[in-house]
C-alpha cells in the first residue's frame, strides 16, 4: 500500500553544469542504458543509425547475454560502450541514486559537447521520423529549441504469446489511440535536448538553462505542466514508438528483471499490469514505423506481408 514512499527514497534528479560546446558539433547522440536485450538490441541500432543518429552512447547494467556484442556488431565504431552496473546511495541518508538518471548526466557531461541534439531512450523506444528522410531533417526546423518532448506511443503484445520472427516493428503494430490520456501512467516523455545547455535530468523531465520550458515536435513552447495537456500533443514530425510489452513472454521476463530502482516485487508488478491492460483495452493500427523502416530498406517489403 506505500511502495510509493519507499520509491521516493530515492535520488531521482540530478544537477549538472552544462557541457561545454566544441567546435561543429552537429548531429544527434542517442544515450543508452541496457541490460539483456540481445534479441532486440540489433535491429534497434540499426534503425536508429539508418534514420540519421550520429552515435550511441550505451551503458551497460550488467547484461549476461551477447548484447554488447551484437550491439558492436550493428553499430561498429558508431557505438561506444561503459560499464554501468552498480547501485549507489548517498552514505548519511542511504538515498539510492538513479542509475538510469546518473548514466544520462555522465554522457551528457562528458560527450554532449560534440552534438548539437542528445536524446535518452531504451531499446523498446524508437524515434520515427514523420515526413523526412532522417531525424536530423526532421529536428532542422527546431533550431530555435533547446528542449524537445516526446510523447509516448504505447504499444502492447498484439497477440503475441512469444516473441515472433521478423523483430518488433513488423509485428508490433496496435497501440493505445491516446498519447495523451493519463491513464494508469500511459502518458509521459523522453526528450531531444541540447546538450550544451542541459542543467538538470530526470528520466522523463531534463531541464535546459534552469528551466522546464521545453517543445512539442512542431516548435510550440510549453512546461513540464502544460505538456501534459491536450493542446501540447503532436507527433508531426518524430514519433516516440514505445514497445512496452512485446511479446508475453518477454513482458514476464521484464517484469522479473525489475526496474532500475529497487522496488518490492508486487509494486512493480502491479504498475506494470495496469499500464498493459490500458494500452491494450483500446487499440488502433500504426504502421509508422514500419513505414519507414520499409521506405528506408531497414525492413525490405518481401521479407513481411
Amino acid at each position: 500500500m506505500f511502495g510509493f514512499l519507499k520509491r521516493a527514497r530515492s535520488i531521482t534528479k540530478i544537477a549538472i553544469d552544462p557541457a561545454t560546446a566544441l567546435p561543429g558539433r552537429a548531429g544527434l547522440a542517442i544515450v543508452l542504458i541496457v541490460r539483456n536485450e540481445e534479441a532486440h538490441i540489433a535491429e534497434w541500432a540499426r534503425f536508429h543509425l539508418m534514420a540519421g543518429a550520429a552515435h550511441i552512447y550505451a551503458y551497460d547494467d550488467g547484461c549476461t547475454d551477447n548484447t554488447i556484442p551484437a550491439l558492436r556488431a550493428a553499430a561498429g565504431d558508431r557505438v561506444t560502450v561503459t560499464p554501468w552496473h552498480q547501485k549507489f546511495r548517498d552514505a548519511r541518508r542511504a538515498l539510492e541514486v538513479h542509475n538510469q538518471v546518473l548514466a544520462y548526466a555522465h554522457a551528457t557531461r562528458n560527450h554532449g559537447g560534440a552534438y548539437r541534439w542528445m536524446t535518452y531512450i531504451d531499446v523498446d523506444e524508437f524515434l520515427v521520423p514523420k515526413g523526412h528522410a532522417d531525424l536530423n531533417a526532421a529536428l532542422a526546423h527546431l533550431d530555435h529549441c533547446r528542449s524537445i518532448s516526446l510523447p509516448w506511443h504505447m504499444f502492447g503484445r498484439a497477440g503475441h504469446k512469444t516473441p515472433p520472427a521478423g523483430g518488433v516493428i513488423p509485428n508490433y503494430t496496435r497501440r493505445n489511440p491516446d498519447p495523451m490520456s493519463d491513464a494508469r501512467g500511459l502518458r509521459n516523455f523522453k526528450m531531444i535536448v541540447d546538450p550544451c545547455h542541459v542543467t538538470a535530468l530526470k528520466v522523463h523531465e531534463i531541464e535546459v538553462d534552469g528551466s522546464s520550458d521545453t517543445c512539442n515536435d512542431r516548435g510550440q513552447r510549453f512546461t513540464f505542466r502544460t505538456r501534459e495537456t491536450p493542446a501540447f500533443y503532436s507527433a508531426d514530425h518524430i514519433q516516440l514508438n514505445h514497445y512496452y510489452t512485446r511479446s508475453d513472454a518477454e513482458l514476464q521476463a521484464k517484469i522479473a528483471r525489475g526496474p532500475n530502482l529497487t522496488t518490492p516485487d508486487a509494486d512493480h508488478l502491479r504498475r506494470v499490469m495496469r499500464k498493459v491492460a490500458a494500452i491494450e483495452a483500446d487499440e488502433v493500427t500504426d504502421l509508422s514505423a514500419l513505414d519507414y523502416a520499409r521506405s528506408t530498406g531497414i525492413v525490405p517489403m518481401k521479407d513481411h506481408p
